[in-house]
């Protein structure tokens, strides 16, 4: 166990030496800073002191420019040699000790690795669902949610901090918000571990429902997309064309289901979390959501969601059909008709 443990984290390492030159500065020092406290296990009441994260953040940057030219490690498991991409055979083998592998691909193409404490598995359609506790190793990236190879992990140690992160960038800004109104719904001036627990418990149904959508996006769009995305230059037009996907996603699965729940508190989360692109290319969204917030009708965003599925699933299809034609200069005319047909 330990043997596995160490493999994952070194590769976790050399994923993190090779990809943290992506991220802005400032993404890049908030996703350290969150990094340090997981590596170094503090409670998350406790205060961080600058001059130690800085001491760490030194160190950790010596250790990669040592590992960014390093293949990754195969993961030894029961006498065999198992590439690290092939995490259902290593699921195969780890799950019966409540454990639980995943080498995938994120944004931007970055392997992404975790090996945590499993604690539920079950199956939906054609799909493996993992839902994961305690974290034995990861990298900088911890998506609270993945989906590869008709498996979909849900990590809930990495959704409970970065819900802690949000409660935290709540003090910075006091202003009323999506946040604001989402943190509200949970005790935490008063319990702050017992709220962040409920509020766990609540966004892990949202995660798994946008990964679900992300499924039903993936069989309408098919391997094509995928495949476009690989080849597309890092650009506005990649950024943009995923976003399209994630309007996709929740307009088929996350978005009905937290309106038919009336689930006040997700709503307000889903859309604090939506990101500025996206609030771009579909200023609607966000007017029909300050429309329910004042008046607690959820009739605008539910009608915006059936306009919403046609006119995303069409978009795709477009950009699909640029990229056929225009090859390795089709990102120009996609980020054009994206930016022309916002809705």
């Amino acid at each position: 166990m330990d043997s596995l443990q160490s493999v994952v984290q070194t590769n976790c390492h050399i994923s993190d030496a090779q990809y943290a030159g992506n991220y802005t500065l400032c993404i890049y020092l908030l996703k350290m800073r969150e990094f340090y406290r997981w590596e170094t296990q503090q409670t998350f009441g406790q205060p961080l002191s600058n001059d130690d994260i800085g001491q760490w953040l030194t160190g950790r940057e010596q250790l990669w420019q040592q590992l960014e030219n390093r293949n990754y490690a195969a993961l030894h498991i029961n006498g065999m040699m198992i590439d690290v991409f092939e995490s259902r055979i290593v699921n195969d083998f780890i799950n019966p000790q409540k454990l639980v592998y995943s080498g995938g691909f994120g944004q931007y193409g970055k392997p992404v690795f975790f090996l945590a404490e499993l604690q539920q598995k079950h199956t939906q359609d054609d799909y493996t669902i993992y839902v994961s506790g305690r974290e034995l190793a990861r990298d900088l990236a911890a998506p609270p949610g993945m989906t590869q190879d008709k498996c979909v992990y849900i990590r809930r140690e990495s959704l409970r901090r970065f819900i802690w992160e949000k409660f935290e960038e709540s003090h910075w800004h006091k202003n009323e918000n999506p946040l604001a109104r989402a943190l509200a719904g949970y005790n935490f001036s008063m319990q702050p571990e017992a709220a962040l627990e409920d509020m766990t418990d609540h966004e892990i149904h949202t995660v798994l429902l946008h990964e679900i959508g992300e499924i039903r996006a993936g069989q309408l769009l098919g391997e094509e997309w995928e495949q476009m995305l690989a080849s597309l230059p890092r650009s506005q037009a990649e950024l943009m064309a995923r976003a399209v996907r994630d309007h996709i996603a929740d307009a088929l699965s996350t978005l009905p289901e937290l309106i038919n729940s009336a689930a006040a508190a997700q709503i307000h989360f889903y859309f604090a979390n939506l990101g500025s692109l996206r609030k771009l290319i579909f200023p609607s969204l966000m007017n029909a959501y300050k429309d329910w917030n004042n008046s607690h009708d959820v009739s605008a965003i539910r009608r915006l969601i059936c306009v919403s599925q046609t006119h995303w699933l069409n978009m795709a299809k477009s950009l699909l059909q640029l990229h056929k034609k225009y090859g390795n200069q089709s990102h120009v005319y996609m980020e054009a008709l994206i930016r022309n047909n916002y809705l």
